[in-house]
């Protein structure tokens, strides 16, 4: 079975939007701007890219969206928090446990029952991961290493939440995710120094990294199964020290190599077993109340 234009074009932006998530690490180390200022920047940012996207924002929140809303927040706030007191490797290591609760939630909430290939691929892609962050995994940071896995919890809940609301356009939880963020964080831009470095980061963090990749994603949920756009998605940390290397010139070692390796297999088998596979077609799910 081949996948279909719409299937095909969903699988595209989500490699684009694991492209753009994967620059945040580095440019939240180099901004010295506290974590709620930079989560308040950047959602005003967005918000203005949601806007122009949504056109006439629908401003009538239902409870499931007020929930992904504050789960899309709070992901942002904690992976800021997380990769600002442990190591980039380890927020974004900890944070990518998520496929293990969507599993979980998916199952209970949408029924979305995991496949043979979903367990084989998450289980190299882990062995993939622990080889390339195994030398960097410390318990130094602890506290931003427990942040880290709470970032993956509420991630998990943002994509279940936007793959119930299918029928509907889940940019608008987003939109909603953004005013909430801008609330919570603008206090805290007047108390930062204002430099053009900074306001460059901001706007790309903005623009970038959070509007244009949650459009796309956005859009892609609808058309994926929950299980299988995290795998997917999990290009995010492969591509992360590519970024560093260019801008740090930091080279990833042996074990490094080898894990991305694996990750990028796994990935790929998973893809062709989606599109060989009738029964791993999205599955039917109901209109959010």
């Amino acid at each position: 079975m081949k996948l279909d234009g719409t299937r095909r074009q969903a699988v595209l932006m989500l490699i684009i939007t694991a492209t753009l998530w994967s620059t945040s690490g580095l440019w939240i180390k180099v901004i010295t701007w506290s974590p709620l200022a930079i989560l308040g920047g950047r959602s005003l940012v967005a918000l203005c890219v949601f806007w122009v996207y949504l056109r006439r924002p629908n401003f009538r929140i239902s409870r499931l969206q007020l929930l992904g809303a504050v789960c899309y927040v709070l992901t942002q706030l904690t992976f800021v928090y997380a990769t600002k007191l442990t190591t980039a490797a380890n927020a974004i290591f900890l944070q990518y446990a998520s496929p293990i609760y969507v599993v979980i939630l998916g199952y209970i909430f949408l029924k979305e029952r995991p496949h043979k290939a979903d367990w084989i691929a998450m289980g190299v892609i882990f062995t993939g991961l622990f080889l390339f962050f195994g030398d960097k995994l410390t318990f130094d940071g602890m506290a931003g290493n427990f942040l880290a896995i709470l970032s993956g919890m509420f991630f998990s809940v943002v994509f279940l939440v936007m793959r119930s609301q299918r029928d509907n356009n889940p940019a608008n939880m987003i939109f909603i995710g953004n005013i909430i963020g801008l609330l919570v964080g603008l206090p805290f831009i007047f108390q930062e120094s204002i430099s053009l470095p900074s306001i460059g980061i901001i706007l790309y963090l903005g623009i970038f990294q959070i509007g244009l990749s949650f459009v796309l994603y956005s859009i892609a949920a609808k058309h994926v199964r929950a299980l299988e756009a995290n795998l997917i998605l999990t290009l995010e940390p492969i591509l992360n020290p590519v970024w560093v290397f260019l801008v740090l010139g930091e080279k990833p070692g042996p074990l490094a190599l080898v894990g991305s390796a694996l990750v990028i297999a796994a990935v790929t088998y998973r893809a062709i077993v989606s599109a060989r596979t009738p029964e791993f077609d999205p599955l039917p799910i109901g209109e959010a109340s």
